[in-house]
């Protein structure tokens, strides 16, 4: 399994309002596609996958009209 630094970003719905919620963990796994069907539930549905010249992988998600980012980086072993 791979390590990765996970930061998961929530952004504010509200009009002017640029802060968001932001968490960091540390999380293992050898599919980050499967990691993110977690976060894949509710009625409206999209997402793109980005990866970068540096080698992380951003999802940026929109669920129910919520925007949400998850930006996966690999740790070095």
């Amino acid at each position: 399994m791979k390590q990765y630094e996970l930061i998961r970003e929530i952004f504010n719905q509200c009009s002017g309002n640029q802060m968001r919620d932001v968490f960091v963990s540390e999380i293992q796994t050898d599919d980050t596609d499967e990691y993110v069907k977690a976060f894949l539930v509710g009625s409206d549905v999209n997402f793109t996958k980005t990866i970068t010249k540096e080698g992380a992988v951003i999802y940026d998600l929109t669920i129910d009209g919520m925007r949400q980012r998850l930006s996966f980086t690999c740790e070095s072993s």
